[in-house]
């Protein structure tokens, strides 16, 4: 097989695990450049397999209370994930094969891989969230470094962007845990910080009864609306991407966003079904997001918001 076979085999496993498994992220991606749209959805086809593992699911769906993975098999993610960045090895697993192949290529460096798989180490060990801090850490782990590395893919290097990349990963995740809040009490695991579960006075255990949804109601708004200067830091970084890969994230950028607006406008109903986007939301989105990406062709970006989280350096 020769290698251009053996990365288009690795591209359409990756685009058919994206398709599945995120159609938010999906509709964006079509829209990078073909080299930058193959580079991407490898490196979310290993994402999504790691989650997958850690979670005892498939392309996102299926986890039911308690099935979590062992410090064994977290372990054998970090070894694996060790060994595809020595170039002589030949990674079997598809998903292994294809962050091989985007980590050399694009030289990520390994302590973002290791960061990601922290973050699945907090599922693991049942990580207890106390405070605004852990929930960040959290979210940087999870997603705020998928960001960093999605960022080196189209070619940014330069700290600053990174940290608006950064930034946009962990709008998304705070998203993600306001949409996800009763689905995720229902198997066991919560992210809010427990000093604003106390405040409410939502008991741990009782998080997913509709008793609490007024309350809890009050909490999503509030994880909405901390996420919204992490959107606007993020649009600061458009201008140092290429127009396609803007158009692109800022189009994920927005179908991201509404889903947190939902969130919040749907209030105690916010649960009834899960917040999403539909058919028209995405191209009206993908219209805004072309003007978002244009208009960061012009002008001065605005400075990071003050106050932000920032991620660590070391």
């Amino acid at each position: 097989m020769s290698e251009t076979t053996h990365l288009n085999d690795l591209a359409h496993h990756a685009t058919q695990t994206i398709q599945a498994g995120s159609k938010s992220f999906a509709t964006a991606s079509r829209l990078f450049d073909p080299a930058t749209r193959r580079s991407a959805v490898m490196l979310y086809a290993w994402c999504r397999h790691c989650d997958d593992v850690i979670d005892g699911q498939e392309l996102g769906f299926g986890q039911a209370k308690g099935e979590r993975a062992d410090a064994a098999c977290l372990a054998e993610l970090r070894e694996t994930t060790r060994r595809a960045y020595a170039s002589e090895t030949i990674m079997d697993s598809p998903p292994f094969a294809a962050f091989q192949q985007v980590a050399l290529t694009h030289r990520i460096p390994e302590r973002y891989p290791m960061d990601h798989l922290d973050g699945f180490a907090m599922d693991v060990h049942r990580h207890r969230y106390e405070t605004l801090e852990d929930t960040l850490t959290y979210c940087y782990r999870v997603a705020g470094v998928v960001g960093v590395m999605m960022a080196m893919v189209m070619g940014v290097r330069d700290e600053p962007t990174l940290d608006r990349a950064c930034d946009l990963g962990l709008a998304f995740q705070l998203t993600n845990i306001a949409r996800d809040i009763v689905e995720d009490a229902g198997i066991g695991r919560c992210y809010l910080p427990a000093e604003w579960l106390r405040e409410m006075n939502i008991p741990p255990d009782q998080i997913a009864t509709p008793y609490h949804r007024d309350a809890l109601a009050v909490l999503a708004a509030r994880l909405v609306d901390l996420a919204e200067p992490y959107y606007q830091s993020a649009r600061g970084g458009l201008n140092a991407l290429s127009p396609r890969s803007a158009w692109a994230i800022a189009t994920a950028h927005g179908v991201y966003r509404e889903i947190g607006v939902k969130v919040k406008a749907q209030g105690a109903r916010a649960w009834d079904a899960r917040a999403s986007t539909s058919r028209a939301d995405k191209l009206r989105l993908l219209a805004r997001g072309s003007l978002l990406a244009l208009r960061s062709r012009v002008g001065t970006p605005e400075p990071r918001p003050a106050g932000l989280w920032t991620r660590p350096r070391d």
